[in-house]
């Protein structure tokens, strides 16, 4: 099982960016996913997840700026982030879960490597 994030990087605030996660070895369409961040000195926290049929939910501190969507046929799902701000700045993991409990409360069985986002002002 594997879920390949990418899609990190430095943007200036303002701009955007668009995290994937490639997710092999699981059954994709019965796997709930998330985006999580943890900033520095923070704790981890769920920002976006989608569930199978495909309906997003999001945290407030991303809502009207940040998209989740999957892709079944590619088995990935993608995290549109836009209007970034300084306190975006953290590292992005995806997790997948079966149970949507799971993935809402952070406790994913499947996590994929982290990738970094850093906001410049």
């Amino acid at each position: 099982v594997q879920l390949q994030a990418s899609g990190g990087g430095l943007v200036q605030a303002w701009g955007s960016l668009r995290l994937s996660c490639v997710a092999s070895g699981i059954m994709f369409r019965y796997n709930h996913m998330g985006w999580y961040r943890q900033a520095p000195g923070k704790e981890r926290e769920l920002v976006a997840r989608v569930d199978t049929s495909g309906s997003p939910n999001y945290a407030d501190s991303v809502k009207g700026r940040f998209t989740i969507s999957r892709d079944v046929a590619k088995t990935t799902v993608y995290l549109d982030m836009n209007q970034l701000n300084v306190d975006d700045t953290a590292v992005y993991s995806c997790g997948a879960d079966t149970g949507l409990w799971a993935v809402i409360a952070g406790h994913p069985r499947y996590w994929g490597q982290g990738t970094l986002v850093t906001v410049s002002s």
